[in-house]
């Protein structure tokens, strides 16, 4: 069940108002910048408020009802949506509890043009994270305008001071306070203060090197990349260049490598289900049971190193695996599921585009548990020795095809809806089990 629902009632109020105006050019940078980030519904809602917000009076009061006839979605839904644009910095939300019922102000903002969405790191590395680096760069060279090189030129700007009288009398007008837009994380993530200090102590200018455009910087990877601030402190030190500057793309490079050790948010949480239980449920019995209970238990990394005979996994196959898991949201034990049958039928290469593509059919089958991944790479054995064969994913030389142990022989079966797990061959899953846990 969703736990959006009930978060907002069909009957809830809101009016709109707006924060600067939309830049030429805003429809391609909510297509192609943002919409990979957000999804579809989420610039559809957005989108839509601004209509609203040209058409509707300011003080007239709609219900999200109507929301939910221009959309044709569900409450729950649009409520997840508006979160999402929320989070990136196109809407703040501001909420009063009436006698009747619950009114809201949706604060539209503008989204980033092009120029400024790629100086963003926290977005462009959103963006590049979800459409891919190759993508990432034909879209960037595509909508920024290559600058002029000014090498040869010298500046003779006029200044202020220059052109303008300063003014030495009157009172000075109280200005409105500048808002600053764009993503909205946690700025308490970091401490600043215990990291000046740590910095100074290692005889580092930390002034020079927590700059405002830095600190934001380094707010945004934290929150990216789920860093602490004794994290933050080691990407920092690895990065400052020996004029005492932060060199942005190490510093990104750095943080980058902090996945490749520890588990995402999403991770975690998949770590403490696996964790209860283990402390609640009975201990697995036949042997599919305990080749299932290892998979959820070891790491992909762990996986590669006893498909390897217990040395370390390869650098690019473990970029493979990053790059798959994070793009298509596989848990870890779904995703050494599939580790283990592509690299059986491929002599043990993980092929990136083999292992993509059988990802992303899980993904839109939603498979979320290692049962549910071998019983699909069962069904649909037909369909990825199909795009193997495509692909030439197949080991060469005519070599026999091989299977996982936990995989039913098609061959030697007839296929059925539902199969016991007494089918499985129990001395593969034996040697298996043995194998894995030999490390």
């Amino acid at each position: 069940m969703s736990h959006s629902i009930g978060k907002l009632l069909p009957v809830d109020g809101f009016r709109l108002t707006k924060r600067g105006e939309l830049p030429k050019g805003a429809h391609r940078s909510l297509t192609h910048l943002y919409q990979p980030i957000i999804g579809r519904l989420a610039v559809s809602l957005y989108q839509t408020l601004v209509s609203e917000y040209e058409i509707v009076q300011s003080d007239d009061v709609q219900t999200h009802h109507t929301l939910m006839s221009y959309l044709s979605a569900p409450l729950d839904h649009i409520y997840e949506a508006r979160q999402k644009l929320e989070a990136i910095g196109l809407l703040r939300t501001y909420v009063t509890d009436g006698e009747q019922h619950t009114e809201y102000v949706y604060k539209l903002y503008p989204p980033f043009s092009p120029e400024a969405f790629f100086t963003d790191n926290m977005l462009s590395l959103l963006l590049q994270h979800e459409i891919g680096k190759d993508k990432f760069e034909k879209l960037q060279s595509r909508l920024l305008k290559p600058e002029i090189p000014l090498d040869a030129y010298q500046e003779v700007t006029s200044t202020f001071d220059e052109v303008f009288h300063p003014v030495m009398d009157g009172e000075i007008p109280a200005g409105r306070q500048t808002e600053q837009w764009g993503p909205t994380v946690e700025e308490s993530r970091i401490d600043f203060n215990w990291l000046h200090q740590s910095l100074k102590q290692r005889m580092y200018a930390s002034d020079k090197v927590l700059t405002g455009s830095n600190k934001k910087l380094i707010i945004q990877l934290a929150s990216l990349y789920n860093l602490t601030s004794l994290e933050v402190e080691k990407a920092l030190t690895w990065a400052i260049d020996e004029k005492n500057e932060l060199v942005v793309e190490e510093f990104k490079a750095a943080c980058h490598d902090f996945i490749k050790e520890k588990p995402s948010p999403k991770q975690n949480k998949e770590l403490d289900r696996r964790e209860k239980m283990q402390t609640t449920e009975d201990i697995p019995q036949t042997k599919m049971d305990q080749l299932a209970a290892r998979f959820e238990q070891i790491s992909p990394r762990e996986l590669l190193e006893d498909l390897s005979s217990g040395n370390y996994a390869a650098e690019q196959d473990l970029k493979v695996v990053r790059d798959v898991m994070t793009e298509q949201g596989l848990a870890p034990g779904v995703m050494n599921v599939l580790i283990h049958y592509v690299m059986l039928k491929t002599d043990k290469k993980l092929s990136k585009p083999y292992v993509e593509k059988i990802a992303s059919h899980w993904a839109r089958k939603n498979v979320k548990t290692v049962k549910q991944a071998m019983n699909l790479a069962k069904a649909e054995h037909q369909k990825y020795l199909q795009w193997g064969q495509q692909k030439s994913y197949r080991p060469k030389n005519n070599q026999d095809e091989v299977l996982p142990a936990w995989f039913n022989q098609q061959k030697k079966r007839p296929a059925k809806k539902e199969q016991s797990e007494n089918d499985v061959e129990t001395d593969d899953l034996a040697k298996l089990l043995n194998d894995l846990t030999n490390k």
